[in-house]
């Protein structure tokens, strides 16, 4: 039976006990995490959201139906407990940080009973993710998903301390808005008042925050709920958490100065970590050719080399192939690991595969500095040296080449850089590397619709320099956007943005936009810079990536209170669900089951 806590009142959480304590007599509260019966004394761990505590039942300190009452208690029991805090009797429990105490308990309520949990509330817990997210109030319980909350609610606070420090409001923006076609794909949601229309949910508060920058607001931000209907990877929810903010009269220094000082603020409060800064700044062009990646992992070396001068007249077809289609022949070398065993190659061969390469050429070096390669014979003895030479090749070493379009041969290497560090084990989650990628290019060429596209959004303001060449060569402009990269994990990424009416009609037009699509679209944006608008910069973080990587977790999930899994259904709470007819009505919808719409195909 669970009785009522009425004429107690906590005065500690669990761990906020010590041996200063000793003496006093305290009332607790908590989930029982296990119950020992020797005999005449029982022990009982007693855990909430701080930690855990030992309570300890014994006749003599406790009345006879209290004793009995401790001898039935299970885990997950909800207690209240009254009693001294003693030095412990036994051996002191090291990895506890109550360890070296007790509470001698004289008064036992029991608030709420357990049923016996479909999975042990433990640290580390090996259950099936199905199974726990299914139980996520259960899940959370466990004290690394406790720890995950907190540092979570901790980089919140701490973030709206700092920015409100530095001049920014606090602005929340609607999350019913228009929908625009540009970007991902929109969740929608119908309106009762206008039937046939709907609204979408933000993917992100752009235009919004540009809005607020136009009404004088000077510097704004927000912990901003975005939402996108895409296929999700192991990093991607439907919704999640930007730390987003937008800044006037400022260029990119300024933007990446007041940054800089937030995520140093941000690591020192919480992790007790140092970043150097300025932090480092690399080119785009850079990180690509050096990397094969817009997001670089800086923490260990294996940069790409471009090697297509020095095999440009070589006989072997791989490489002077990709040449004369414009392409390039590029290599990692994988430091000592020429006596990888040929299947483990074919294993990375079949991985380059899978990023769009036709193959791998290999040049394994032995120890007594002779080759193996997959391409030797077509090659003279001259132009195998210069090609180690080029790669810094020692005996030991495994070269690896990709030779196809640029856009393939940096994807290839990029991963399998990537892929070897892992295997090698050279991550390591205690090195925080933050790099700034600047200077993206503007405009991307888009296959499908045979059109130039924003790599960003169609707002971002082109490199001075780099105006000249819109009409000529729109590929070679420059954007003043930039992102931040965490240890090969683009955290967050911004830009300025257009202010020039010229410059945004031009942007629109490169991008293929007829003047009554832009003002379809993009109308009360453009309209709100008719009336004086000042220059402005923004930047967005992942919040939920930034948590992600300062708790050392592999996935976002791990902490987001109640994250959907690849389908982007809660496992919890059973969404999405189909709703009563009647809802559909009043909003004027009619529903086509997949049934029935699979029917009329085949008919």
């Amino acid at each position: 039976m669970a009785e009522s806590m009425k004429g107690l009142k906590r005065t500690h959480r669990c761990a906020e006990l010590g041996t200063a304590n000793i003496g006093e007599t305290v009332t607790v509260m908590g989930w029982v995490q296990k119950n020992r019966n020797k005999g005449g004394i029982i022990f009982v761990d007693l855990r909430d959201r701080s930690g855990i505590l030992q309570l300890i039942f014994e006749n003599g300190s406790i009345d006879e139906e209290g004793f009995e009452k401790a001898g039935k208690l299970r885990s997950e029991f909800v207690i209240a407990a009254v009693g001294t805090v003693e030095a412990r009797s036994g051996a002191v429990n090291e990895n506890l940080a109550t360890g070296a105490i007790e509470i001698r308990v004289k008064e036992l309520r029991i608030l709420s009973e357990s049923e016996t949990p479909p999975f042990p509330i433990e640290e580390d817990s090996k259950t099936k993710e199905e199974l726990r997210l299914k139980y996520r109030f259960l899940d959370l319980r466990r004290p690394d998903m406790q720890r995950n909350l907190r540092m979570r609610s901790q980089i919140a606070t701490l973030t709206r301390q700092f920015l409100a420090d530095e001049g920014f409001l606090e602005i929340e923006t609607p999350t019913l808005v228009k929908s625009t076609p540009e970007g991902a794909r929109d969740y929608l949601v119908p309106s009762r008042v206008h039937p046939g229309s709907f609204y979408a949910l933000p993917q992100s508060p752009q235009t919004l925050k540009q809005l607020l920058m136009c009404s004088g607001c000077d510097r704004y931000f927000q912990l901003a709920r975005c939402y996108r209907d895409e296929d999700l990877r192991a990093d991607r929810q439907p919704e999640f958490t930007q730390i987003d903010m937008e800044l006037s009269f400022v260029d990119v220094d300024d933007v990446l100065e007041v940054n800089e000082r937030l995520l140093a603020y941000l690591f020192k409060e919480v992790l007790d970590v140092d970043v150097k800064l300025p932090i480092q700044r690399m080119t785009w062009q850079d990180a690509m050719d050096r990397y094969g990646s817009d997001k670089p992992d800086t923490r260990f070396g294996m940069e790409l080399v471009n090697v297509s001068e020095i095999v440009k007249d070589c006989g072997f077809g791989v490489f002077t192939g990709a040449l004369e289609q414009g392409g390039s022949v590029r290599g990692i070398n994988a430091k000592e690991q020429g006596a990888m065993p040929r299947k483990k190659i074919d294993k990375l061969v079949e991985f380059a595969k899978g990023y769009g390469a036709k193959g791998l050429a290999y040049i394994a070096i032995q120890e007594d500095g002779s080759v193996k390669s997959s391409f030797a014979k077509f090659m003279t003895e001259e132009e195998m040296a210069s090609l180690i030479q080029a790669m810094d090749g020692q005996p030991g070493d495994l070269l690896l080449f990709a030779a196809d379009k640029n856009k393939i041969v940096w994807d290839v290497l990029g991963n399998l850089r990537l892929e070897i560090a892992r295997q090698l084990d050279l991550l390591d989650k205690s090195q925080y590397n933050f790099l700034w990628v600047t200077e993206f290019p503007l405009l991307e060429w888009n296959e499908d619709e045979n059109r130039f596209v924003a790599m960003h959004h169609p707002f971002t303001m082109p490199m001075e320099e780099d105006l000249q060449y819109l009409d000529s060569d729109p590929g070679r402009v420059r954007a003043k956007a930039y992102d931040i990269v965490l240890n090969g994990t683009e955290l967050g990424g911004g830009s300025v943005r257009i202010h020039q009416n010229d410059i945004q009609t031009k942007m629109f037009e490169v991008i293929g936009f007829t003047k009554e699509e832009a003002e379809e679209q993009f109308g009360f944006l453009l309209n709100a810079f008719k009336y004086g608008v000042p220059p402005h910069a923004g930047l967005a973080y992942g919040l939920d990536r930034l948590v992600m990587l300062m708790a050392k977790e592999d996935s976002i999930r791990d902490v987001i209170a109640f994250p959907k899994v690849k389908d982007a259904s809660d496992m919890m709470l059973e969404a999405p669900s189909e709703v009563a007819v009647k809802q559909l009505e009043e909003l004027g919808i009619g529903v086509i089951r997949k049934e029935e719409a699979e029917a009329e195909t085949e008919e």
